[in-house]
Protein backbone atom coordinates (compact mmCIF):
# COMPACT_ATOMS: atom_id res chain seq x y z
CA UNK A 1 0.00 0.00 0.00
CA UNK A 2 1.29 3.13 -1.27
CA UNK A 3 -1.32 5.35 -0.37
CA UNK A 4 -4.29 5.69 2.23
CA UNK A 5 -6.56 8.05 2.91
CA UNK A 6 -8.09 8.68 6.73
CA UNK A 7 -11.00 10.17 6.55
CA UNK A 8 -13.04 12.54 9.77
CA UNK A 9 -9.72 13.01 12.06
CA UNK A 10 -9.07 15.71 14.62
CA UNK A 11 -5.30 15.70 14.64
CA UNK A 12 -4.68 16.99 18.18
CA UNK A 13 -8.20 17.32 18.99
CA UNK A 14 -8.52 20.24 16.44
CA UNK A 15 -11.33 20.71 13.32
CA UNK A 16 -11.85 17.24 11.68
CA UNK A 17 -9.73 16.65 8.05
CA UNK A 18 -8.98 14.29 6.02
CA UNK A 19 -5.62 13.00 5.77
CA UNK A 20 -4.11 11.83 2.84
CA UNK A 21 -0.74 9.60 3.40
CA UNK A 22 1.42 8.62 0.38
CA UNK A 23 4.58 6.93 0.62
CA UNK A 24 4.78 6.32 4.36
CA UNK A 25 4.41 10.30 4.52
CA UNK A 26 1.99 13.16 5.39
CA UNK A 27 0.81 13.97 1.59
CA UNK A 28 -2.02 16.57 2.02
CA UNK A 29 -4.41 17.68 4.72
CA UNK A 30 -7.30 19.06 4.21
CA UNK A 31 -11.62 19.10 4.88
CA UNK A 32 -11.65 18.00 0.99
CA UNK A 33 -9.36 16.61 -1.02
CA UNK A 34 -9.92 14.99 -4.18
CA UNK A 35 -8.46 11.08 -4.21
CA UNK A 36 -8.98 8.88 -7.01
CA UNK A 37 -11.52 6.41 -5.79
CA UNK A 38 -8.63 3.61 -6.01
CA UNK A 39 -7.24 5.05 -2.73
CA UNK A 40 -8.02 2.82 0.17
CA UNK A 41 -9.90 4.32 3.09
CA UNK A 42 -10.47 4.24 6.46
CA UNK A 43 -12.66 5.99 9.04
CA UNK A 44 -11.54 7.70 11.33
CA UNK A 45 -14.86 8.09 12.74
CA UNK A 46 -13.84 11.85 14.54
CA UNK A 47 -11.54 10.32 16.25
CA UNK A 48 -8.33 12.66 17.98
CA UNK A 49 -5.04 11.95 15.88
CA UNK A 50 -2.06 11.47 17.35
CA UNK A 51 1.69 10.90 16.25
CA UNK A 52 2.30 7.09 17.22
CA UNK A 53 3.77 6.83 20.61
CA UNK A 54 7.49 6.55 21.09
CA UNK A 55 8.59 4.42 24.58
CA UNK A 56 12.32 5.69 25.03
CA UNK A 57 13.24 3.25 27.69
CA UNK A 58 12.01 -0.26 28.51
CA UNK A 59 13.35 -3.34 29.39
CA UNK A 60 11.75 -6.19 26.62
CA UNK A 61 14.44 -8.71 28.05
CA UNK A 62 12.56 -9.03 31.87
CA UNK A 63 8.71 -8.70 31.03
CA UNK A 64 6.26 -11.12 31.98
CA UNK A 65 3.09 -9.51 30.23
CA UNK A 66 0.69 -11.96 29.61
CA UNK A 67 2.19 -14.41 31.67
CA UNK A 68 0.51 -15.62 34.83
CA UNK A 69 1.30 -12.89 37.81
CA UNK A 70 4.17 -13.47 40.33
CA UNK A 71 4.91 -11.99 43.57
CA UNK A 72 7.33 -9.40 43.99
CA UNK A 73 10.04 -11.72 45.65
CA UNK A 74 12.81 -8.35 46.16
CA UNK A 75 14.92 -9.19 49.14
CA UNK A 76 15.72 -5.58 49.99
CA UNK A 77 16.15 -1.66 48.65
CA UNK A 78 19.14 -1.45 46.36
CA UNK A 79 20.02 -1.55 43.04
CA UNK A 80 21.72 -4.79 43.46
CA UNK A 81 18.38 -6.70 45.22
CA UNK A 82 16.48 -5.96 42.29
CA UNK A 83 19.27 -7.81 39.98
CA UNK A 84 19.55 -10.83 42.06
CA UNK A 85 15.82 -11.46 41.73
CA UNK A 86 15.90 -11.38 38.12
CA UNK A 87 18.58 -13.52 38.16
CA UNK A 88 17.40 -15.65 40.33
CA UNK A 89 14.20 -15.73 38.34
CA UNK A 90 14.14 -14.89 34.59
CA UNK A 91 15.55 -18.33 33.32
CA UNK A 92 12.35 -20.03 34.65
CA UNK A 93 9.62 -17.93 32.93
CA UNK A 94 6.76 -19.72 31.52
CA UNK A 95 8.57 -18.14 27.49
CA UNK A 96 11.61 -17.76 26.36
CA UNK A 97 12.90 -13.98 26.24
CA UNK A 98 12.05 -14.15 22.90
CA UNK A 99 8.70 -14.91 22.77
CA UNK A 100 7.56 -12.82 25.54
CA UNK A 101 9.72 -10.12 24.13
CA UNK A 102 7.65 -10.34 20.99
CA UNK A 103 4.33 -10.36 23.14
CA UNK A 104 5.10 -7.27 25.07
CA UNK A 105 6.09 -5.41 21.85
CA UNK A 106 2.88 -6.77 20.07
CA UNK A 107 0.79 -5.54 22.41
CA UNK A 108 2.77 -1.43 23.00
CA UNK A 109 1.90 -1.72 18.86
CA UNK A 110 -1.60 -2.45 19.13
CA UNK A 111 -1.90 0.64 22.14
CA UNK A 112 -0.25 2.72 19.48
CA UNK A 113 3.69 2.70 20.10
CA UNK A 114 5.72 2.38 16.77
CA UNK A 115 9.11 3.79 18.07
CA UNK A 116 11.04 1.78 21.05
CA UNK A 117 14.72 1.87 22.86
CA UNK A 118 14.71 -1.42 24.37
CA UNK A 119 17.57 -2.44 26.48
CA UNK A 120 18.76 -5.87 26.63
CA UNK A 121 21.12 -7.34 29.44
CA UNK A 122 24.27 -8.05 29.42
CA UNK A 123 26.16 -9.46 31.73
CA UNK A 124 27.93 -12.45 32.95
CA UNK A 125 25.18 -14.64 34.08
CA UNK A 126 23.06 -14.25 31.09
CA UNK A 127 25.78 -13.50 28.26
CA UNK A 128 24.11 -12.35 24.89
CA UNK A 129 21.37 -14.87 25.65
CA UNK A 130 18.79 -11.89 26.06
CA UNK A 131 19.81 -9.53 23.82
CA UNK A 132 19.26 -12.16 21.41
CA UNK A 133 15.78 -12.80 22.43
CA UNK A 134 15.16 -9.20 22.19
CA UNK A 135 16.60 -8.84 18.83
CA UNK A 136 14.51 -11.42 17.61
CA UNK A 137 11.62 -9.74 19.11
CA UNK A 138 12.16 -6.62 16.73
CA UNK A 139 12.51 -8.74 13.97
CA UNK A 140 9.46 -9.99 14.28
CA UNK A 141 7.86 -6.58 14.74
CA UNK A 142 10.24 -4.64 12.07
CA UNK A 143 7.56 -3.62 9.90
CA UNK A 144 5.51 -2.38 12.88
CA UNK A 145 7.86 -0.79 14.54
CA UNK A 146 11.31 0.92 14.71
CA UNK A 147 13.21 -0.37 17.79
CA UNK A 148 16.52 0.33 18.72
CA UNK A 149 18.64 -1.73 21.30
CA UNK A 150 20.85 -0.94 23.80
CA UNK A 151 23.36 -3.30 24.76
CA UNK A 152 22.93 -2.71 28.64
CA UNK A 153 25.02 -4.09 31.56
CA UNK A 154 22.60 -3.87 34.10
CA UNK A 155 25.37 -5.50 36.64
CA UNK A 156 27.80 -3.21 35.98
CA UNK A 157 30.97 -3.12 33.24
CA UNK A 158 33.59 -3.88 36.24
CA UNK A 159 31.73 -6.14 39.00
CA UNK A 160 32.27 -9.17 36.93
CA UNK A 161 34.62 -10.59 34.63
CA UNK A 162 34.62 -10.85 30.99
CA UNK A 163 31.45 -8.24 30.50
CA UNK A 164 32.99 -5.55 28.06
CA UNK A 165 34.07 -8.12 25.47
CA UNK A 166 30.62 -9.84 25.56
CA UNK A 167 28.86 -5.81 25.39
CA UNK A 168 31.48 -5.36 22.16
CA UNK A 169 30.46 -8.49 20.93
CA UNK A 170 26.71 -7.41 21.04
CA UNK A 171 27.74 -4.41 19.17
CA UNK A 172 29.16 -6.12 16.35
CA UNK A 173 25.96 -8.13 16.35
CA UNK A 174 24.01 -5.33 15.31
CA UNK A 175 23.02 -3.24 19.31
CA UNK A 176 23.26 0.53 18.17
CA UNK A 177 23.87 1.77 21.74
CA UNK A 178 26.44 1.36 24.64
CA UNK A 179 24.71 1.20 27.51
CA UNK A 180 26.17 2.32 31.30
CA UNK A 181 24.69 2.38 34.82
CA UNK A 182 26.02 4.22 37.85
CA UNK A 183 29.54 4.67 37.49
CA UNK A 184 30.23 5.71 41.13
CA UNK A 185 27.31 3.64 42.68
CA UNK A 186 26.96 0.32 41.40
CA UNK A 187 31.08 -0.07 39.77
CA UNK A 188 32.73 2.32 42.30
CA UNK A 189 34.79 3.45 39.19
CA UNK A 190 33.41 6.38 37.03
CA UNK A 191 36.58 6.88 35.31
CA UNK A 192 36.78 3.30 34.14
CA UNK A 193 33.30 2.70 33.13
CA UNK A 194 33.13 6.04 31.36
CA UNK A 195 36.20 5.23 29.13
CA UNK A 196 34.60 1.85 28.27
CA UNK A 197 31.18 2.89 27.52
CA UNK A 198 32.63 5.81 25.31
CA UNK A 199 35.78 3.88 23.78
CA UNK A 200 33.21 1.50 22.63
CA UNK A 201 30.91 3.71 21.69
CA UNK A 202 33.87 5.34 19.25
CA UNK A 203 34.91 2.51 17.62
CA UNK A 204 31.69 0.88 16.68
CA UNK A 205 30.02 4.48 15.92
CA UNK A 206 27.05 3.54 18.12
CA UNK A 207 25.52 5.65 20.63
CA UNK A 208 25.23 5.87 24.37
CA UNK A 209 22.43 5.67 26.93
CA UNK A 210 23.48 5.29 30.62
CA UNK A 211 21.26 5.07 33.44
CA UNK A 212 21.86 7.16 36.07
CA UNK A 213 19.95 6.35 39.60
CA UNK A 214 22.15 8.28 41.59
CA UNK A 215 20.66 10.92 43.24
CA UNK A 216 21.94 14.64 44.31
CA UNK A 217 25.73 15.82 44.53
CA UNK A 218 26.66 11.94 43.76
CA UNK A 219 24.48 11.84 39.98
CA UNK A 220 25.52 15.67 39.61
CA UNK A 221 29.34 14.07 40.08
CA UNK A 222 28.65 11.24 37.12
CA UNK A 223 26.77 13.71 35.22
CA UNK A 224 29.69 15.83 34.90
CA UNK A 225 32.22 13.31 33.92
CA UNK A 226 29.62 11.99 31.02
CA UNK A 227 29.63 16.18 29.65
CA UNK A 228 33.07 16.09 29.87
CA UNK A 229 33.46 13.29 27.73
CA UNK A 230 31.07 14.08 25.49
CA UNK A 231 32.40 17.69 24.64
CA UNK A 232 35.93 15.96 24.45
CA UNK A 233 35.11 13.55 21.81
CA UNK A 234 32.54 15.84 20.25
CA UNK A 235 29.68 13.28 20.52
CA UNK A 236 26.85 15.80 20.61
CA UNK A 237 23.38 14.65 19.98
CA UNK A 238 24.81 10.81 20.52
CA UNK A 239 24.39 10.48 24.23
CA UNK A 240 21.31 10.00 26.07
CA UNK A 241 20.81 9.87 30.41
CA UNK A 242 18.33 8.28 31.38
CA UNK A 243 16.09 8.29 34.57
CA UNK A 244 18.72 11.52 35.66
CA UNK A 245 17.07 11.73 39.26
CA UNK A 246 20.01 14.13 40.27
CA UNK A 247 18.77 17.09 38.28
CA UNK A 248 15.69 17.27 40.97
CA UNK A 249 17.57 17.30 43.97
CA UNK A 250 20.62 20.12 42.88
CA UNK A 251 20.35 24.12 43.78
CA UNK A 252 18.85 25.56 40.93
CA UNK A 253 21.86 27.68 40.08
CA UNK A 254 24.12 24.23 39.69
CA UNK A 255 21.08 22.89 37.64
CA UNK A 256 20.95 25.65 35.33
CA UNK A 257 24.59 25.20 34.69
CA UNK A 258 23.97 21.53 33.70
CA UNK A 259 21.24 22.20 31.70
CA UNK A 260 23.06 24.78 29.86
CA UNK A 261 25.68 21.92 29.18
CA UNK A 262 23.04 19.18 28.32
CA UNK A 263 21.43 21.83 25.56
CA UNK A 264 24.78 23.02 24.36
CA UNK A 265 26.13 18.92 23.67
CA UNK A 266 22.24 17.60 22.79
CA UNK A 267 22.45 15.07 25.54
CA UNK A 268 19.26 13.70 26.02
CA UNK A 269 17.13 12.63 29.06
CA UNK A 270 14.19 10.11 29.50
CA UNK A 271 11.88 9.49 32.35
CA UNK A 272 9.65 7.16 33.32
CA UNK A 273 7.85 9.27 35.85
CA UNK A 274 8.98 7.30 38.59
CA UNK A 275 6.87 7.80 41.98
CA UNK A 276 8.02 8.38 45.25
CA UNK A 277 10.20 11.20 44.46
CA UNK A 278 10.50 14.51 43.52
CA UNK A 279 9.38 15.20 39.54
CA UNK A 280 12.41 16.68 36.93
CA UNK A 281 11.85 20.04 35.62
CA UNK A 282 10.68 18.89 32.47
CA UNK A 283 9.61 21.92 30.97
CA UNK A 284 12.67 23.46 31.86
CA UNK A 285 14.29 21.43 30.08
CA UNK A 286 12.12 21.09 27.19
CA UNK A 287 11.70 24.93 27.12
CA UNK A 288 15.86 24.99 26.57
CA UNK A 289 15.54 22.60 23.71
CA UNK A 290 16.33 19.80 25.77
CA UNK A 291 15.25 16.44 23.90
CA UNK A 292 12.97 14.33 26.26
CA UNK A 293 11.20 11.06 26.24
CA UNK A 294 9.14 9.12 28.17
CA UNK A 295 8.95 5.47 29.22
CA UNK A 296 7.54 2.79 30.68
CA UNK A 297 10.87 0.53 32.18
CA UNK A 298 9.96 -3.27 32.96
CA UNK A 299 7.14 -4.58 31.98
CA UNK A 300 5.38 -6.21 35.07
CA UNK A 301 9.09 -7.92 35.43
CA UNK A 302 11.59 -9.10 38.62
CA UNK A 303 11.46 -5.52 39.37
CA UNK A 304 8.10 -4.26 39.85
CA UNK A 305 4.65 -5.10 38.97
CA UNK A 306 3.83 -1.93 36.95
CA UNK A 307 4.38 -1.45 33.66
CA UNK A 308 1.24 -2.29 30.70
CA UNK A 309 2.78 -1.39 27.39
CA UNK A 310 0.59 1.86 27.18
CA UNK A 311 2.20 4.93 26.57
CA UNK A 312 -1.19 6.44 26.99
CA UNK A 313 -0.78 5.40 30.48
CA UNK A 314 2.30 6.44 31.14
CA UNK A 315 1.66 9.46 29.95
CA UNK A 316 -0.94 10.28 32.37
CA UNK A 317 1.43 9.22 34.94
CA UNK A 318 3.98 12.03 33.88
CA UNK A 319 1.68 14.32 33.82
CA UNK A 320 -0.04 13.65 37.73
CA UNK A 321 3.42 13.70 38.50
CA UNK A 322 3.89 17.17 37.31
CA UNK A 323 0.47 17.83 38.48
CA UNK A 324 -0.20 19.05 35.40
CA UNK A 325 -4.24 20.47 35.11
CA UNK A 326 -4.68 22.73 32.17
CA UNK A 327 -5.22 20.83 28.43
CA UNK A 328 -1.98 23.05 27.16
CA UNK A 329 0.55 21.53 29.60
CA UNK A 330 -1.01 18.17 29.29
CA UNK A 331 -0.56 18.25 25.94
CA UNK A 332 3.27 18.95 26.15
CA UNK A 333 2.85 15.45 28.52
CA UNK A 334 1.68 13.85 24.97
CA UNK A 335 4.48 15.39 23.14
CA UNK A 336 7.34 14.34 25.55
CA UNK A 337 5.34 10.95 24.81
CA UNK A 338 5.50 11.04 21.09
CA UNK A 339 7.28 13.31 18.95
CA UNK A 340 9.59 14.01 22.06
CA UNK A 341 10.96 10.12 22.16
CA UNK A 342 11.13 10.32 18.56
CA UNK A 343 13.58 12.99 18.73
CA UNK A 344 15.54 10.95 21.46
CA UNK A 345 15.77 8.37 19.09
CA UNK A 346 16.40 10.43 16.08
CA UNK A 347 18.32 13.48 16.83
CA UNK A 348 17.79 14.40 13.36
CA UNK A 349 13.89 14.32 13.57
CA UNK A 350 12.32 17.67 12.61
CA UNK A 351 8.70 18.64 12.74
CA UNK A 352 6.86 21.73 11.68
CA UNK A 353 3.69 24.04 13.67
CA UNK A 354 1.38 20.96 12.88
CA UNK A 355 3.59 18.15 15.61
CA UNK A 356 3.42 15.28 12.93
CA UNK A 357 1.02 16.45 10.89
CA UNK A 358 2.49 18.80 8.33
CA UNK A 359 3.27 17.50 4.77
CA UNK A 360 6.71 15.70 4.75
CA UNK A 361 6.38 14.33 8.23
CA UNK A 362 6.76 10.92 8.63
CA UNK A 363 3.10 8.69 8.81
CA UNK A 364 3.46 7.43 12.12
CA UNK A 365 -0.30 7.75 14.04
CA UNK A 366 -2.17 6.45 16.21
CA UNK A 367 -6.10 6.93 16.43
CA UNK A 368 -7.69 7.34 19.78
CA UNK A 369 -11.32 8.00 20.10
CA UNK A 370 -12.07 10.85 22.53
CA UNK A 371 -13.21 14.41 22.71
CA UNK A 372 -9.72 16.24 23.38
CA UNK A 373 -6.40 15.31 23.59
CA UNK A 374 -6.34 15.44 27.61
CA UNK A 375 -9.39 13.34 27.63
CA UNK A 376 -7.75 10.50 25.56
CA UNK A 377 -4.93 10.94 28.56
CA UNK A 378 -7.68 10.75 31.51
CA UNK A 379 -9.46 8.06 29.95
CA UNK A 380 -7.14 6.10 28.66
CA UNK A 381 -9.96 3.92 26.09
CA UNK A 382 -9.64 1.48 23.42
CA UNK A 383 -10.41 1.55 19.87
CA UNK A 384 -7.49 2.47 18.66
CA UNK A 385 -6.00 2.47 15.04
CA UNK A 386 -1.40 2.20 14.67
CA UNK A 387 -0.41 3.52 11.38
CA UNK A 388 3.35 3.31 11.09
CA UNK A 389 4.83 4.03 7.93
CA UNK A 390 1.57 4.69 6.22
CA UNK A 391 0.39 1.60 6.81
CA UNK A 392 -2.73 0.07 9.75
CA UNK A 393 -0.26 -2.10 11.90
CA UNK A 394 -3.19 -2.28 14.49
CA UNK A 395 -6.81 -2.04 15.11
CA UNK A 396 -9.36 -2.43 18.01
CA UNK A 397 -6.15 -3.49 20.27
CA UNK A 398 -5.41 -6.78 17.45
CA UNK A 399 -2.05 -6.45 15.15
CA UNK A 400 -3.04 -6.13 11.69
Amino acid sequence: MTRLLIEDVRPWGRDEVHVLIDKGTIAEVGQQLTVSDDVPRIAGNSAIALPSFTDAHVHLDSTRIGLPFRPNTVRGKRLWDNIENDRRNWRSAELPVDERAALTLGRAIAHGSTRARAYAQVDADCRLERFEGVRTACERHQDRADVQTVAFPQAGLLLEHGVPPLIEESLKQGAGLVGGIDPCALDCDPKQHLDLVFELAEKHGADIDIHLHEPGELGLFSAREIIKRTRALSMHSKVTIAHAFFLSDIASQVLNDVLDDLAELDIAVTTIAPGGRAALPLFTMLDRGIRVGLGQDGQRDYWSPYGNTDMLDRTWQLAYSNNLRQDHLIERAIETATLGGARVCDPAAQFGEQLGFDIGDPANLVLVPGETPTSCVMDRGGGRTTIHRGRVVAQDGELV
